[in-house]
């Protein structure tokens, strides 16, 4: 199949990414270069386990410290700075920094995809402004001189080839610039094939095993065989193989959520089962409520386990899926105590991470002859939800929260998780 890209949109789609965003505003503060300074922030210095938020590029190209090596990785040099994170602080900056964005753009124009990442539609602005690499460039100047703090800028006639040039180019050379007429050269070539946006290492290997190794590869092979191995998710795959992605500004990169999740290292070893146990459910909890705020229930419910270094590390990672659509706690954490009985083998736990995927939109429940007080409950979740919202997230808790396994407790006081 050859796409004709005259009949897709052909827009100017700025992608920022602020460079190793924690690590350089944590040297910003204190006075240091970003870019020649070896810093790291960690989530809690007194944990020789704990997980390196972000360092400094130059402490990633000389020793290899990169976000999720852990704080023993860190070599003892007196050179290297080790901070906790200011998440209050990275925020505000975050905040200032969209609205520099606003000097160049209308709100509306503007999509924040994460603290550190930001979409800019720039048409339409050439004649206040320039074409798009001299608008690029003033937005990285500005940046450097406000701030203090280096960007990298894709551009791209999308979201999803904004995304992939800024990830592939722009990143070693400051800002760079992809069209359709790329794809072939730049795109294809792209192996592994975790290299390009939205393939993980699972899918990666998945594909692998189907003699798909590069890009090029994928946008050649049979749309029905994907579609029919992956369904809607196959045929993404097959037409971002292409540079294609007709999302808009506001929207998902990637139209349609997959699944919802969460993803927790624990802030010790775990080797009662009951304590295990208290966990899976609070975070089953916070797994049912983020589906409930999207309006969605989900079919197939997933656990992963991973076992201490100490121990040789190991895991498991199960899925099973169920009858009806649900967003119910208790639903999913009777799914989980199920596949936690049948494949946890008694060593100590170190990470959990549930998710609840194969979604449907929450329009409708049935009714069980054999649970007649299912309806309550759903409605019961959206009521807790509409509390936490209004009062914080510890305004309810359950029980297993203030016992010394529960998490959540602690985790009600953090900002993204960490340190606010």
């Amino acid at each position: 199949m050859a796409v004709d890209y005259g009949e897709l949109p052909d827009q100017k789609i700025l992608c920022i990414d602020m460079k190793s965003f924690y690590a350089s505003c944590s040297a910003v503060m204190r006075g240091l270069d970003p870019l020649n300074c070896y810093l790291a922030v960690a989530g809690k210095l007194d944990r020789p386990g704990s997980v390196i938020l972000a360092a400094s590029p130059r402490l990633k190209k000389e020793f290899g410290i990169k976000t999720g090596s852990r704080l023993f990785e860190v070599p003892k040099d007196p050179k290297i700075l080790v901070v906790e994170p200011a998440m209050a602080t990275y925020i505000r900056i975050s905040t200032e920094i969209t609205r520099l964005f606003h000097r160049y753009v209308p709100k509306e124009a503007i999509h924040t995809y994460s603290v550190d990442e930001s979409f800019l539609k720039i048409d339409g602005t050439s004649s206040l402004w320039g074409d798009a690499h001299t608008i690029a460039w003033k937005i990285k100047q500005d940046i450097a001189r406000e701030f203090q703090l280096p960007c990298a800028i894709g551009i791209g006639p999308n979201l999803l080839m904004s995304k992939l040039c800024l990830d592939l180019e722009a990143k070693k050379h400051g800002v760079a610039e992809w069209t359709y007429e790329d794809v072939p050269e730049k795109l294809w070539p792209v192996s592994p094939l975790s290299e390009m946006w939205g393939i993980g290492k699972r899918l990666e290997k998945t594909l692998n095993r189907m003699g798909i190794f590069n890009v090029g590869q994928l946008a050649k092979y049979d749309l029905d065989k994907l579609e029919s191995k992956f369904g809607i998710m196959g045929n993404q795959l097959y037409y971002h193989a292409w540079g294609i992605d007709l999302s808009e500004i506001g929207a998902p990169i990637m139209e349609g959520q997959v699944s919802f999740g969460k993803s927790q290292i624990l802030l010790r070893d775990y080797k009662e089962v009951e304590e295990i146990k208290s966990v899976i459910l609070e975070m089953c909890e916070e797994v049912a409520r983020r589906t409930r705020n999207h309006r969605q229930a989900g079919r197939t419910i997933s656990l992963g386990i991973g076992y201490s270094q100490e121990e040789f590390g190991g895991g498991f990672h199960r899925s099973r899926s169920i009858e009806e659509p649900t967003n119910i706690t208790m639903d999913l954490y009777k799914v989980c105590q199920d596949l936690f009985k049948e494949n946890y083998n008694g060593k100590t736990v170190r990470s959990i991470s549930i998710s609840l995927g194969n979604l449907f939109p929450d329009e409708s429940m049935q009714v069980s002859l054999f649970e007649p007080d299912r309806w309550k409950k759903r409605e019961l979740g959206y009521v807790v939800d509409q509390i936490r919202h209004k009062y914080g997230s510890g305004a309810l808790l359950r029980a297993i929260s203030y016992t010394a396994a529960g998490t959540a407790k602690h985790r009600a006081t953090l900002l993204g998780g960490h340190k606010a």
